[in-house]
């Protein structure tokens, strides 16, 4: 099964795909046994930010990565954020590294257009899905303002939700998945991002919650299935209720790599050790999260 056949199925089951970032090369392997063991379907994905600022060396060397670990039924590879314009407000050169990823075997690609205009993240979106759906591969794009991996301090939580600070709008996410060609689409809905500035990147993540009636109404809008960024530190029953919403993959950063980071603080150069943890920590996530079996047997090979 392709990968945007998952996603979709994911949906009509009420069920979501966890997609785990890979800052840290080492942790592939245990992202990738972990699904497997639990008999479930997990991305594995890397974003720019993770080879620019932590360890993930390249795309190509998180795919080869991946290469050695995947579990066919159980794993796919996925190119997360993208960006046209980065957290520290530099253009990207966006078209040639989708480009790469799609020659290295990834299997979705993410454009991300969000500090963007609406006009201009839908022709970015477009100009990029044109070059994804040529080779087959499904595309995942942004609309509204995810708060989290600028440098700068954000508004204290309950004022950004009570204010639907930078959330995605209805007309313009109806608009944006009519004509950017995208095959699925992050939205603002209370989520935030992981920070990465040094200073910050260790610390823990403000609890967050979603705008349940505000995704309903998104996934009426747009007619495709959405995507939670910033899936660490949402409160667990938000989760559950975003999913039956229209949430068809979550995303999983800042968990994981705190997980793997402070078993290395904890035991320095023990890169098993480190692994081990984040394996268990991703084990634990699928099961309080409730993917089960369904996916995993429709995957299989024949």
């Amino acid at each position: 099964m392709k990968t945007e056949q998952v996603i979709r199925r994911a949906r009509e089951l009420g069920k979501c795909i966890p997609a785990f970032n890979c800052p840290h090369i080492p942790m592939v392997k245990p992202i990738a046994q972990a699904a497997a063991d639990e008999n479930s379907v997990a991305m594995i994905q890397a974003a720019r930010v993770e080879w620019e600022k932590f360890s993930a060396e390249s795309l190509e060397r998180v795919a080869a990565e991946y290469e050695k670990y995947k579990r066919d039924g159980h794993t796919l590879l996925h190119l997360d954020h993208i960006p046209v314009i980065d957290e520290d407000y530099q253009r990207v050169d966006y078209m040639e590294l989708i480009s790469r990823a799609l020659k290295a075997g990834y299997e979705s690609v993410m454009i991300d257009g969000s500090r963007l205009d609406l006009a201009e993240n839908i022709k970015v979106t477009k100009e990029a899905a044109a070059l994804a759906h040529e080779a087959g591969v499904p595309i995942e794009a942004e609309l509204g303002a995810v708060m989290g991996h600028e440098n700068k301090e954000m508004p204290p939580y309950e004022e950004l939700f009570a204010s639907k600070m930078g959330f995605t709008r209805l007309d313009e996410a109806e608009r944006f998945a009519g004509e950017s060609g995208c095959d699925w689409l992050s939205v603002a809905v209370g989520n935030i991002h992981g920070q990465v500035a040094e200073a910050v990147r260790s610390q823990k993540k403000p609890e967050a919650r979603i705008d349940i009636v505000h995704v309903e109404a998104l996934y009426r809008a747009a007619g495709i299935p959405l995507v939670l960024h910033g899936g660490s530190g949402i409160r667990h029953e938000s989760v559950l209720e975003a999913i039956n919403a229209g949430i068809a993959k979550i995303n999983v950063g800042t968990e994981m790599r705190q997980c793997y980071e402070e078993a290395l603080r904890e035991r320095p150069g023990d890169i098993a050790y480190a692994q081990e943890t984040v394996y268990w920590k991703v084990r634990d996530y699928m099961k309080n999260y409730l993917y089960n079996s369904d996916l995993a047997q429709q995957m299989k090979p024949d």
